[in-house]
């Protein structure tokens, strides 16, 4: 119980696949999560011997959430680190654009982040230290030809940082975000 604990979201692909590698190389015991017990399944067997579990709990339900980060409090002694790397993109253009479709999109990109750091603040308040790491975007910035629920769910990650930033630092728990480019 003296390792740091890392719990990525959308750790079983991409980005949050090669975060979880990183911080395993790092020394870190990991929490990854994925949609599908299929594809937390794939990760962990790719990363057989290394100090990880996964879970797939639904990130948008705050009650589930918070019994998983008390569950691995439990378990490890802390929850030192959240990256908030779960995501979903797509390109579908305006006129054929869904209200569901657009609240898929923000449900997960948004909402999760929300949802994943309501679940840690007591934990991370309580050992008065924590890192929040959500990933943003450059089509925060820029925007993107089509699919404007994408890059406006990346344009909110970047407030919610940024505020939560200000407001959860006298608790030592810090806030940031990443916005990489296409990978």
């Amino acid at each position: 119980m003296n390792k740091k604990v890392c719990v990525v979201t959308g750790g079983t692909r991409g980005i949050g696949f090669a975060t979880v590698k990183a911080f395993l190389n790092a020394g870190y015991q990991v929490v990854l999560y994925g949609s599908r017990q299929e594809t937390v399944d794939k990760a962990l067997e790719a990363l057989k011997g290394e100090a990880v579990e996964g879970r797939w709990t639904n990130l948008q339900e705050v009650e589930a959430m918070k019994a998983d980060f008390e569950e691995i409090k439990a378990k490890y002694g802390s929850v030192d680190v959240l990256i908030n790397n779960a995501g979903v993109s797509d390109a579908t253009p305006l006129d054929k654009y869904t209200v569901e479709n657009f609240d898929r999109i923000m449900d997960l990109n948004v909402k999760a982040p929300f949802v994943c750091i309501k679940a840690v603040l007591d934990i991370m308040k309580e050992q008065k230290h924590g890192v929040i790491l959500n990933t943003s975007s450059m089509v925060s910035f820029f925007g993107q030809p089509s699919g404007v629920a994408y890059p406006t769910s990346k344009y909110a990650i970047n407030g919610l940082t940024k505020s939560l930033s200000r407001e959860l630092g006298k608790y030592n728990i810090r806030v940031n975000a990443v916005a990489p480019g296409i990978t």
